[in-house]
Formats: structure tokens, sequence, C-alpha cells
């Protein structure tokens, strides 16, 4: 794949809206979102939260080897980017638990598609990275 021209891969893999050369300007605002939800931890909280609302600790228990501070920073992004809603929830002790907005359903499709993508493509990928360490050493 690495010869395709960029038609070729268009055609394959069609961007939609096409990538205008503006959005690669440090000033446009898509690059501060998608640098807010296309990190490992957004993408999996995300997944965690498209099964229905659930509790901190819930979703840390999901997520083995997020700390406690990545995943409230994580949360409080999402939330600021209008993807999640927090909710405290009135019981002894106080809970709180976190569910997808409609915006943050929106996407759901798309990052099921990449997950589809890597789990398709992750013999190629170990494949790529041991020649390239290969030649590394």
């Amino acid at each position: 794949m690495e010869d395709m021209s960029p038609e070729t891969l268009e055609q394959i893999a069609p961007i939609s809206p096409p990538m205008r050369p503006e959005c690669f300007s440090q000033d446009c605002p898509s690059r501060d979102v998608l640098d807010q939800i296309a990190d490992k931890w957004s993408l999996m909280i995300l997944s965690v939260l498209s099964g229905g609302p659930t509790r901190f600790n819930e979703i840390k228990r999901r997520l083995e080897g997020i700390s406690q501070k990545s995943l409230s920073q994580t949360l409080r992004k999402l939330e600021r980017n209008g993807l999640v809603r927090r909710e405290v929830l009135n019981t002894a002790p106080v809970a709180v638990q976190y569910r997808l907005n409609p915006l943050g359903h929106t996407l759901l499709p798309h990052f099921r598609a990449l997950y589809a993508w890597t789990h398709s493509y992750i013999d190629q990928i170990n494949a790529a990275r041991q020649e390239f360490d290969a030649r590394q050493k």
C-alpha cells in the first residue's frame, strides 16, 4: 500500500469531507479537538460509556493501566467537549457516573471503524514493527 497514489487511496478509503490544507495549520480548531478525542484513553473511555451510564470506579476497573489522575483529566476533557455528561448520584457515599451525550454517540461508528481496522490489520502491523526493529539493530 505504501506506493499508492492519493487518488487510489481515496478510492479505497474515501475521506468525507476531504481534508483541506488549512486543517494542518496551527490555528485550525480541528487540531485541538483531534488532540483531545483521539488519544487512547479517550477512545477507550468512550467505548466503555457506549454501554450506558457508568460509575467512575467501574470505568477505572475496566481500563487496565489508567491512573485515577489520567481518568479524571480525560473525563474532564470529554465533558468539556460535549461528548460526556457527568452526574453526581445522591447516594451514601456520593458517587459519580458518566454517560455519553448525543454528540458522543455520533463518534461511536467512527471509533468502532478504527477499532475494527486495528483488529483486522494487527498481524500486518506487528510484522511491520518486527521488520522495522530488526533493521534498527
